[in-house]
């Protein structure tokens, strides 16, 4: 547990000392303002926060492989990553450490939106359930997302390659329910079972859904699995 702090605290520290971690929470948030803007000036607007849900979900798709991409694949290119596997530290200890400081991260970015739901109480008079749902569903989306990042990350040394390997990903599991449209019964309700897009959507409305909780945590466990076996699979070659 003392390793798992440890690097959770380094890699924390890391992301908040150097500027590009700011601009890339920047450019979400000017994104996401901007969307906001248009969609509650937009004629018969409801006072809700379900345009930064949808176009966020949207951003994250970005977002995410950013604030990862350096996690593991930094450590590749220069040489630290055996090294460190080769401390006493366990493979899930690192890639749990280093999860969670993106988290933070993307927690602290994500917080920044909440003064539009401030502007929103201020002017207008919403409905605090679905508020509430919204940001349960952008953090699980974005915690899923992340766990997808960091499994590119663990794939190559180099940080782009990583980038556009999550974004790949993570553009199949948002946009699959497109591909559902085209084939019908059961296929088709199995590809919408694993789009992200369409429980973050539900979350935006004011659903709590039990199964699309699980979902983002299976995704999470699945993809930080995947990414401790490729570390495992390092130590041995």
């Amino acid at each position: 547990m003392k390793n798992l702090i440890a690097i959770t605290l380094r890699e924390t520290r890391s992301y908040f000392s150097t500027p590009s971690a700011y601009i890339v929470g920047a450019m979400f948030l000017v994104l996401t303002g901007v969307f906001f803007v248009f969609d509650i000036t937009r004629p018969f607007a409801e006072a809700s926060v379900r345009g930064i849900s949808n176009w966020s979900g949207s951003f994250i798709i970005f977002l995410a492989p950013l604030i990862t991409m350096k996690l593991l694949s930094e450590e590749q290119k220069l040489g630290t990553l055996e090294l460190l596997l080769t401390s006493p530290v366990r493979e899930w200890e690192v890639v749990v450490g280093k999860y969670l400081a993106s988290l933070f991260m993307l927690l602290f970015i994500q917080s920044a939106t909440l003064y539009y739901v401030l502007l929103l109480y201020i002017f207008g008079q919403p409905d605090t359930g679905p508020i509430l749902s919204t940001y349960l569903g952008l953090v699980l989306h974005g915690a899923a997302a992340l766990s997808i990042g960091i499994l590119g990350s663990s794939l190559s040394g180099n940080q782009i390659v990583a980038a556009v390997v999550s974004i790949a990903i993570l553009v199949i599991f948002s946009f699959i329910d497109a591909v559902a449209s085209l084939v019908e019964g059961t296929a088709a309700t199995f590809l919408n079972s694993l789009s992200m897009d369409q429980r973050l959507t539900d979350f935006s409305r004011g659903i709590i859904d039990t199964s699309h909780i699980i979902y983002f945590l299976s995704l999470i466990v699945i993809f930080l699995f995947l990414t401790i076996r490729s570390l495992e699979t390092r130590r041995w070659r």
